[in-house]
């Protein structure tokens, strides 16, 4: 079955549905019909019912959070965002924005916990912040540069139409 991407687990109701499918494997149903009737795999219904001859009720309650335990906890989330307003010139870099490698940079520095920077933007969500474009133009920009380059190189490699005498034209008309 598994769960569509970005939907929770409900993890109280998965134990209620496990715990309704003891009641009825109890009862004497098969497993099969247990499964037809709580609307899951016969499979899954099979691990619950040797779960319940092993470890009875106890063994079908839930496991807690799944996956893999957060490596910030709300202290260290509370450093890394006083980190971020400081700005990244705090830590040493020209210039004010952040990027996902400066973040995992201020984490590790902060929390000394390593972070990739491919994932550091899902703590950046999980404050709050929000990827945005800097305002305004790139302090590096160079006008004179610019307007030399469209100036020179610009109509050398612009495309140009081929001049040929032959037109072509279709019509959508029928004749």
């Amino acid at each position: 079955m598994g769960f569509p991407a970005g939907m929770w687990r409900d993890l109280e109701a998965l134990e209620r549905r496990r715990l309704q499918a003891a009641d009825l494997l109890k009862k004497g149903l098969r497993q099969a019909e247990v499964a037809r009737r709580v609307g899951a795999h016969r499979q899954s219904v099979s691990q619950w019912a040797e779960a319940l001859r092993e470890k009875g009720r106890k063994g079908l309650r839930r496991a807690g959070r799944a996956g893999r335990p957060a490596g910030l906890g709300t202290e260290d989330l509370k450093r890394v965002e006083r980190g971020l307003k400081r700005g990244p010139e705090a830590l040493g870099y020209g210039t004010s924005l952040w990027t996902s490698a400066r973040v995992s940079h201020l984490i590790e520095k902060e929390c000394g916990i390593r972070y990739h920077p491919g994932h550091a933007w899902r703590i950046l969500r999980q404050l709050g912040w929000s990827c945005q474009r800097p305002a305004g133009r790139a302090l590096e920009r160079d006008e004179e540069k610019i307007r030399q380059w469209k100036r020179k190189r610009w109509p050398e490699i612009k495309k140009k139409r081929k001049k040929s005498g032959a037109r072509s034209f279709s019509s959508t008309k029928a004749d």
